[in-house]
């Protein structure tokens, strides 16, 4: 795992108990899985690369564009699939045939995988990257 994977997870894992709040992104008060990901990236970097639009909470799903990840490819490193490592984001489409509209940081590999993720109901939780999330990622990044 490289530096800026390790300080990923710390990050990560720092904003769990976060309540799910649609848009925001502070610790500790509300964070949705993009604001997550906005928090993990001012940890590393300092200021966020661009102001976040105001956006839904369906992802533009009617209108069928894949806007988090043409944004993630915009900023992070694209990586395969097969390739996991602490600290990648990792996207997924909540239900077959949707766009990809969720994000989490991935925090362990190997036979106990799991992920930090904004989830709906929860706030910041580590889930086990079990079978069912596991099967819906479809783009894997590593920060810059």
């Amino acid at each position: 795992m490289g530096d800026a994977g390790l300080r990923a997870v710390q990050e990560a894992r720092r904003w769990i108990g976060t309540p799910y709040r649609h848009q925001a992104s502070v610790l500790g008060a509300g964070a949705d899985c993009l604001g997550l990901l906005r928090g993990v990236w001012r940890a590393l970097y300092g200021a966020e690369p661009w102001v976040v639009p105001i956006y839904s909470k369906d992802w533009s799903e009617a209108a069928r564009k894949e806007l988090l990840w043409n944004a993630a490819q915009q900023w992070l490193k694209s990586k395969p699939l097969a390739q996991a490592a602490p600290g990648d984001v990792v996207l997924m489409r909540m239900k077959s045939g949707g766009v990809a509209k969720h994000l989490g940081v991935q925090a362990d590999c190997g036979a106990t995988p799991s992920f930090v993720h904004a989830y709906w109901g929860h706030g910041v939780v580590e889930s086990p990257l079990s079978l069912p999330w596991a099967r819906r990622i479809v783009a894997r990044f590593e920060f810059p």
